[in-house]
């Protein structure tokens, strides 16, 4: 796996999976590893180095999910997935295809598509009433929506966002179709004034 891995070689362990024009530099800088050694957590960080785009197509899924997921669930006996921004929107399509050996989700401020792809939505009535056409049935953004109608993925969520984040009615709509997710709002918008807090608040549920 390319990228880098943070704490101890434990059984539980966090595939994070970073923003848009984001490296996983960018997240040892803003300080998730240190947060981890300092929080004790027996959990074993790592941040994959893949700059794909997931709205492109199903590149980025079937890259994190062979050489990525696949191995390491070998070598951790739990194993959850989580992203950032656009990192959250490939961590949910990666759980919606290939959820088996994933413990559950750590979105924080998870992308779910653009002001075009809500917007279609919206003007169909809603994503019950919403009928793809064929080229949204082979679109990344729209593919998501129809499997969270679905009810892909089941698995426990963490979801977080900032109060201002620009994208936070978005998310509040994703959490609808998450049954089994928990939502956390926190002070701060789509950076790392808000992306922190909520980190630690998902490490201390493993103390």
């Amino acid at each position: 796996m390319k990228g880098l891995s943070f704490g101890p070689d434990a059984p539980r362990a966090l595939v994070l999976l970073p923003g848009a024009q984001m490296s996983p530099e960018h997240v040892e800088q803003a300080g998730l590893p240190a947060t981890l050694a300092q929080a004790r957590s027996p959990l074993t960080l790592h941040v994959p180095d893949l700059h794909l785009d997931p709205t492109t197509g199903d590149a980025a899924t079937e890259a994190l999910v062979h050489t990525v997921l696949r191995p390491l669930r070998r070598r951790h006996h739990e194993l959850w997935l989580g992203g950032i921004s656009l990192g959250g929107l490939l961590a949910l399509r990666a759980a919606q295809r290939e959820p088996d050996g994933l413990a559950g989700l750590c979105l924080l401020a998870p992308y779910t598509g653009s002001r075009l792809t809500h917007n279609a939505l919206a003007q169909a009535g809603g994503l019950d009433a919403w009928q793809p056409s064929a080229a949204q049935q082979a679109d990344p953004e729209f593919c998501l929506w129809h499997d969270l109608r679905a009810g892909r993925p089941d698995l426990p969520c963490f979801v977080g966002w900032g109060r201002d984040d620009r994208f936070a009615g978005a998310m509040r709509d994703l959490m609808a179709w998450l049954p089994r997710a928990v939502a956390h709002e926190v002070d701060g918008g789509h950076d790392w004034s808000a992306w922190l807090p909520l980190w630690q608040r998902f490490l201390a549920g493993w103390r």
